[in-house]
């Protein structure tokens, strides 16, 4: 849902504010003055001023009791004050307001954006406890908080996508989604999809009942743009393997196979609040990949948008195959100035990076430079990955200009060869892939994450279109 805790500013601390947030140090020194022996209370808790620490203790006011959450900050850099902000919203689930008196900082927008994250909720049927409704930040820059809500509402947006369930997200749903954005879009239906050549697309939505779509989305700014990027985001569905199927355990997580394509949605959508100076154009290739008798099968052989050839050694790497339509689409006919795709594309990427951090391959040394600078300073933190030239025969095919998978196991690397694969049809053009898969999910409800869909690289993906 999107996040419906509200965010305010407000010049002093109310005098009846009920529940109160003050930040401390590692000096146990609170940023206030309050009428009770903080440093004390805070020694007896044996707190050292941690960032996500909060000791709630109770105040004295006129006509009752109210209460203050004293709340550690860590060494102040944007990482620790994004995880107290966290902890105070996990900590006054339930509550009706919370006034905040943010910690000493140039930029409080981590604090804020990572207080709304930390308030996402998402459940179909009764819900649980309800996070905290209003968040009132006492002295805070009113243009950093609304920076904050923006991607958080944006990250929100990406969440929602890509945790609807499967018997409600099919291809056409999601072209409704971008529809509903406000901004021009153009969507290619199966017949058009056919007439114009994008084999890929096609060859993945064959087994489904849902045909696939191509979803063009397109951000103007208002002064005239000096660059202009094309953002491509897979968009599966629902992921079954296909005729290679996937075993049970792994299709349970698969309606979020399209969190790529869910975040280049939410981006676009955000663009605008956010006053971008750059012209973006968002592809999001639709399909949802399914076991039937008009599957394509393992050694088919599809002709993609462009003329390329690729042998269909394995129906699981379907990723690929849509982005590649619509990475060829990008470059013979948008002409960007770059091209940065993103996808939950390989299980070998997780075994590398693990759930913290993006992979990033890039063509480009620039591009790839400001994609991770951005990442840090978002905090959807990205590792750059090599292109590593030696493992270009694992995509070698005797019948076909490529294969989509590596037929032995001479190489492996699959995150690798899966990233040399969309390189053979972004062009000559900056090109950077995002392999988000073992962080486009949380396990577990911790920090800004709720378990589900994290929105991992909105974040990022604005810090970049927004401030470099």
């Amino acid at each position: 849902m999107p996040i419906e805790t509200t965010a305010s500013v407000v010049t002093e601390v109310p005098d009846d504010a009920e529940l109160l947030a003050v930040p401390y140090d590692s000096g146990l020194s609170p940023s206030v003055e309050l009428p009770l022996p903080a440093a004390d209370l805070l020694a007896h808790y044996d707190s050292k001023g941690e960032a996500g620490e909060v000791v709630e203790v109770p105040v004295a006011r006129s006509g009752g009791v109210g209460r203050v959450l004293l709340y550690g900050v860590g060494d102040g850099s944007p990482r620790d004050l994004r995880k107290a902000a966290a902890a105070l919203t996990r900590k006054v689930k339930g509550r009706e307001t919370l006034t905040v008196v943010p910690p000493a900082a140039d930029d409080l927008t981590p604090f804020a954006e990572a207080a709304l994250l930390a308030a996402y909720t998402f459940k179909i049927g009764k819900p649980g406890k309800e996070p905290v409704r209003s968040l009132v930040f006492a002295g805070a820059d009113e243009g950093q908080v609304r920076r904050a809500e923006t991607v958080a509402q944006a990250v929100a947006f990406a969440r929602d996508l890509a945790n609807t369930p499967s018997s409600v997200k099919n291809p056409a749903w999601l072209a409704e989604r971008a529809q509903e954005t406000g901004l021009p879009v153009e969507v290619w239906d199966e017949e058009r999809l056919r007439a114009d050549g994008f084999g890929g697309i096609l060859a993945v939505g064959r087994g489904s009942a849902s045909p696939p779509r191509l979803i063009k989305l397109s951000y103007t700014p208002d002064e005239p743009a000096t660059r202009h990027i094309v953002l491509v985001g897979k968009g599966i569905t629902f992921d079954s393997g296909g005729l290679s199927l996937k075993p049970t355990d792994n299709m349970k997580t698969q309606k979020t196979d399209m969190a790529g394509g869910a975040v280049v949605i939410a981006v676009l959508k955000a663009l605008a609040a956010l006053k971008a100076p750059v012209r973006v154009t968002g592809l999001v290739a639709a399909a949802e990949n399914m076991p039937s008798g008009t599957a394509q099968r393992p050694s088919d052989v599809i002709t993609h948008y462009g003329g390329r050839t690729v042998e269909v050694l394995n129906t699981d790497a379907e990723g690929r195959l849509v982005l590649a339509d619509a990475l060829a689409y990008a470059d013979a006919v948008l002409d960007p100035d770059a091209v940065v795709d993103i996808a939950t594309l390989t299980g070998a990427i997780t075994v590398a990076l693990g759930r913290v951090y993006g992979a990033v391959y890039s063509t480009d040394d620039e591009l790839a430079e400001r994609l991770v600078a951005a990442g840090q300073a978002s905090d959807d933190r990205l590792w750059r990955m090599p292109l590593v030239e030696e493992y270009k025969p694992a995509l070698d095919s005797p019948i076909a200009d490529l294969a989509n998978v590596e037929s032995g196991s001479k190489f492996g690397a699959g995150s690798i060869t899966a990233a040399l694969f969309l390189r053979e049809f972004a062009g000559e053009r900056p090109w950077a892939h995002l392999d988000i898969a073992g962080v486009g999910r949380s396990t577990s409800d911790e920090g800004t994450l709720s378990k589900g869909a994290t929105g991992f690289g909105v974040r990022v993906l604005l810090e970049w279109l927004t401030k470099s």
